[in-house]
């Protein structure tokens, strides 16, 4: 156990910390000031030169897991050839599961996150307290801590987002719901897919709203709803294709024939970059459109407080990845920016078109195009949607409110989990409530 002798939640994450993940790391923060104690395990380290304020402040240890199978070989062969040796038993089925399902998808990853989760037990886990592994995205992580889990006994429970649930191996994925405790999404479109893919087998499926933190992005001070030219449009997202950047560009080209004056910026990063710098070339966009890479939230938040409107294409591409509900649309509703965005996966059960946003189909320019100068223009439009926006946001998807749901969960998964020892087999002492605070 941990020196507090108190139970400790073992969260394992695709990477740490990183800059397009400011929900986790403000969960993880969030948990903590509410009496958890966390151990987190990570499969890469951050590869951004910065990071968010909230990070500085999360207390929990980090340990890294080898990134790659080749390489870090020797030390992950060390590990599991330990631990197969104390635990053979254990051992033989998870190697039987790693081939049943590597028989499906052909991936050596499934060998790795074998690998990983011996090496998690043999380096990380002997007396760091952690009674429970919970994942973040229902790809990798939930892959070791499944793995760990097989291997060591400990229960395991993931959150699913978005890409890591339609880009999936179905049945991999139903599996893994099967074997969980629980299972968080964050959206209630997220919630019946993974019910219908789970059928009579699911556990708890949680839906949980991330949420912001809406005293970081607050509107203090703007009250004016009013828009004049050249207007301020701002975009902010990874660049990939689900965010659906082309068709935002197209819209704007419409716009500058139409003689609407703006400058948009774009805010972030991705694999797309080159190809989207391509096409405001093309378009003629280059005086009227900027780039400006990732920022720290301060930056984002100062081009919040200039905008009149924040716009975004969310579509589904074509490998089936697609977007829940963007933090960034909750973040510009926020601040007072009204949205023009898509009607794609469960921006529905944030944007309510007409009355706290304007919404279109995917992948539609024209549309897109006039729902943005109907937000520059329409005075009475804009003096209804931004308080609307506003009350949205604040009442239904306030970080502070969320985490008192999720910690709800994640207390009653520790405090059944901390009652059983998997060295002993037999039940513990029911753990003091009063660890937690109110």
């Amino acid at each position: 156990m941990s020196n507090s002798g108190e139970p400790v939640l073992g969260m394992i994450l695709k990477g740490y910390p990183r800059i397009s993940e400011t929900f986790i790391s403000n969960e993880i923060l969030l948990l903590e000031r509410l009496g958890f104690k966390i151990h987190l395990f990570s499969m890469r380290r951050g590869r951004e030169s910065f990071t968010h304020r909230s990070v500085r402040e999360i207390a929990a240890r980090v340990d890294y897991l080898p990134e790659s199978l080749l390489k870090p070989l020797p030390r992950l062969l060390k590990s599991n050839l330990s631990l197969a040796a104390r635990t053979p038993g254990p051992y033989r089925r998870a190697l039987a599961a790693a081939w049943q399902r590597w028989r499906r998808t052909h991936k050596s990853a499934t060998l790795k996150h074998l690998f990983q989760a011996g090496y998690l037990i043999d380096r990380f886990l002997p007396h760091s307290g952690v009674v429970h592994l919970h994942a973040h995205f229902a790809h990798s992580p939930t892959s070791v801590a499944m793995f760990t889990s097989r291997l060591s006994g400990l229960p395991f429970s993931f959150t699913a987002h978005a890409k890591d649930i339609y880009t999936s191996n179905p049945q991999q994925l139903s599996e893994k719901i099967a074997l969980a405790e629980k299972v968080v999404t964050c959206t209630e479109y997220n919630r019946r897919y993974l019910l219908d893919l789970a059928g009579d087998s699911a556990p708890g499926i949680y839906r949980v709203y991330h949420g912001i933190d809406t005293a970081l992005f607050s509107d203090e001070g703007r009250s004016d709803t009013t828009a004049s030219a050249p207007y301020q449009l701002v975009t902010v997202a990874r660049l990939v294709v689900k965010k659906g950047l082309p068709t935002v560009y197209r819209a704007l080209e419409r716009l500058k024939a139409r003689g609407v004056v703006f400058r948009h910026t774009l805010i972030g990063d991705g694999e797309e970059r080159q190809s989207i710098l391509e096409l405001i070339d093309q378009l003629a966009l280059e005086g009227c459109c900027r780039w400006i890479g990732t920022q720290p939230h301060h930056v984002v938040r100062d081009h919040y407080r200039k905008a009149h409107a924040f716009v975004l294409g969310c579509e589904v591409a074509p490998d089936g990845d697609r977007d829940g509900i963007p933090n960034v649309l909750l973040e510009s509703m926020a601040m007072g920016v009204p949205v023009a965005a898509t009607t794609v996966s469960a921006i529905p059960e944030l944007i309510t078109t007409g009355e706290t946003g304007l919404l279109v189909p995917p992948g539609d320019a024209v549309q897109l195009a006039a729902a943005v100068e109907r937000l520059l223009v329409d005075k009475d439009l804009r003096h209804r949607l931004i308080p609307a926006a506003r009350h949205r946001v604040r009442h239904h998807f306030d970080n502070r409110q969320s985490i008192q749901e999720l910690a709800d969960i994640h207390r009653k998964a520790l405090e059944k989990a901390a009652r059983y020892s998997v060295t002993t087999g037999k039940w513990n002492r029911k753990p003091n409530k009063s660890i937690w605070k109110n």
